[in-house]
């Protein structure tokens, strides 16, 4: 009996298992997230979409840093990277960059963990604001955590505001509980350096932030893991901590760290450990009249460094370092504490601080770059778009008419014009007005052919242009306009009679090619025309007479005789003339 290969997952199940991997490698148990890919590896790296390849060798990378191969797990992150290249430039490969990001930063490489970070958070800025998706969130979400090991702890701050906005507007309440606990955590953590630093005012405001996230994600109907729930409580307290509520914080912190220290896993205990230490140097008083608390303080900071690096977080573990090293030389233990404080500045030079921190400064350069390109296009399309109807304005039509090579291939220009349309303005109000022009704008919008261009040249006035269309096909293009005005219910608009348009077609072929201006002047006179013989019509030309059309312009005297020349109709057509539901509205198109 043969075994073939594993059956391969489609989308919808490659996307489930992705997120899956994503939640089990964000929890504090590698063995869990290293079954779970085991069970999944095979499907995951058969699939030929280049995003799915890239994924499986992230999760590789995952698993290889939680085995504590560095080598194999860079070798998986560049596989990665190089298939990312493939991938569309969206939420999905930003959550992919972000993700790379933190494992790099993960296995030491601080300069490739800042290439992927800007490439991510630069995408995540190119994603529309009514846009959102789980892989936004989730690419903000894993930006913060790279970020807060880079020591970027501002910028990680934004990034979990950033990741709760498009959580909130999901309405996805574990994503939201999830972000919560992030602003939470990054608050705090940044509220302890800034105290770090001296400036106790904002490290109390960012810590009264940290507690409103925290009484936040409480308050949501959400049940999370017992892990997860541990690490707010613990967030929570130090966040009190900060704010100065000693007394009253210390029982409860105790507490939460004992049952962590029995049920959590090693990267948690040395969280809490870490939180409580804090706690406890703060109750132990001032350097020269230390209370007990000093030594339990001391003997928390070993285990938690002992925790941080065992899971390679070197960050908090360089955190540790310091905190013993001024913690025992209060204590009067000095040898110690400088064997802590030498510990601590080796790891400190051994990751290029200075480094890190002109990658920083690009990081926010290349930031302000992409906002200021943002506002660049912003402005520019605010220059050619007419800002009642969304349509191109009046010089962005002149521009792209001075564009029109009317030697190369057939062209038409189309004017179309609100018949009386002072009176819907005099008899109703210039807001009617408004509503009438955005409406037509709307039904040019959806008659018109596929790839003819609308803009709004001045007040009620409206161009068309028809590339590659004779004379017969723009007249069907207009006409089927015409009717759609006719046929539209304005009694919605709360008007005062109905709305018609009336439309002049002017045509250039190669064969006696005219410029945009020779080609408006005509389809204005055209226009023109259509008013004087009744309104609510098209015209290409005008009968012999007074306003006759000059001789470059076509034969045909009516709209009549066009449609039989292109339908083979035998009879005129009656008011309102349309297609028939059977027949194709792109005849002759």
């Amino acid at each position: 009996m043969t075994t073939g290969s594993p059956a391969l997952l489609d989308e919808a199940a490659l996307s489930r298992v992705r997120w899956e991997l994503l939640e089990a490698g964000d929890r504090d148990d590698p063995r869990a997230f290293a079954e779970l890919l085991t069970s999944v590896e095979d499907q995951l790296s058969g699939a030929r979409d280049p995003r799915w390849q890239a994924w499986s060798c992230a999760f590789a990378a995952r698993r290889a840093l939680a085995e504590h191969d560095g080598e194999a797990a860079g070798d998986q992150v560049l596989a990665a990277r190089s298939a990312a290249d493939d991938c569309p430039a969206d939420a999905e490969r930003a959550l992919l960059l972000a993700y790379l990001a933190h494992l790099e930063v993960s296995g030491n490489r601080f300069e490739a963990a800042l290439h992927l970070a800007v490439d991510a958070s630069l995408l995540t800025d190119q994603v529309p604001a009514d846009a959102p998706s789980r892989a936004l969130h989730q690419a903000h979400h894993w930006l913060s955590l790279a970020l807060t090991l880079l020591d970027l702890e501002e910028l990680a701050v934004a990034q979990a505001l950033r990741g709760y906005r498009v959580a909130a507007a999901l309405g996805d309440e574990p994503a939201r509980w999830q972000l919560l606990r992030l602003c939470a955590q990054q608050h705090a953590e940044l509220a302890q350096t800034v105290h770090r630093r001296g400036d106790e005012v904002r490290a109390a405001r960012l810590a009264a932030v940290a507690l409103r996230c925290s009484f936040s994600a409480t308050e949501l109907e959400h049940e999370p893991p017992d892990a997860e729930a541990d690490l707010l409580a613990v967030v929570h307290g130090w966040a009190l901590t900060l704010t100065g509520d000693l007394e009253g914080t210390l029982p409860a912190l105790r507490r939460v760290r004992d049952r962590i220290a029995v049920e959590g896993g090693p990267w948690l205990r040395g969280y809490a450990d870490l939180a409580l230490s804090r706690l406890l140097s703060r109750v132990a008083g001032p350097p020269d009249a230390l209370g007990p608390e000093a030594e339990e303080a001391a003997d928390l900071l070993y285990a938690a460094a002992t925790a941080f690096a065992g899971v390679g977080d070197r960050r908090r573990y360089r955190q540790c370092l310091l905190e013993l090293g001024r913690t025992t030389a209060a204590l009067g233990r000095a040898a110690e504490a400088l064997q802590w404080l030498e510990a601590y500045r080796a790891d400190t030079v051994r990751i290029h601080h200075r480094s890190r921190e002109l990658w920083a400064e690009m990081f926010v350069r290349r930031s302000r770059l992409r906002e200021a390109e943002r506002q660049t296009a912003l402005m520019r399309r605010h220059a050619l778009e007419d800002p009642l109807t969304g349509l191109g304005n009046r010089r962005s039509a002149e521009r792209r008419l001075a564009e029109l090579d009317t030697a190369d291939s057939p062209v038409a220009l189309a004017v179309v014009d609100v018949d009386r349309f002072k009176d819907v303005n005099d008899g109703n109000s210039h807001l009617h007005g408004d509503a009438v022009l955005r409406r037509l704008a709307d039904l040019l919008r959806q008659h018109c052919r596929t790839g003819d261009e609308v803009y709004r040249w001045a007040g009620d006035e409206f161009l068309v242009v028809l590339p590659g269309a004779q004379e017969a096909q723009a007249v069907i293009a207009m006409e089927r306009l015409r009717t759609a005005v006719v046929a539209c219910d304005w009694r919605e608009l709360d008007l005062q009679g109905e709305v018609t348009v009336s439309i002049g077609i002017a045509t250039s072929h190669p064969t006696t090619p005219r410029t945009w201006r020779q080609l408006f002047d005509d389809a204005d006179l055209h226009l023109f025309a259509a008013k004087r013989s009744g309104r609510d019509r098209v015209r290409t030309s005008t009968p012999d007479g007074e306003g006759a059309p000059t001789a470059t312009t076509t034969p045909h005297t009516s709209v009549d005789e066009l449609v039989v020349e292109l339908l083979g109709a035998r009879t005129r057509r009656t008011p309102g003339w349309a297609f028939e539901p059977d027949e194709p509205e792109d005849a002759g198109s």
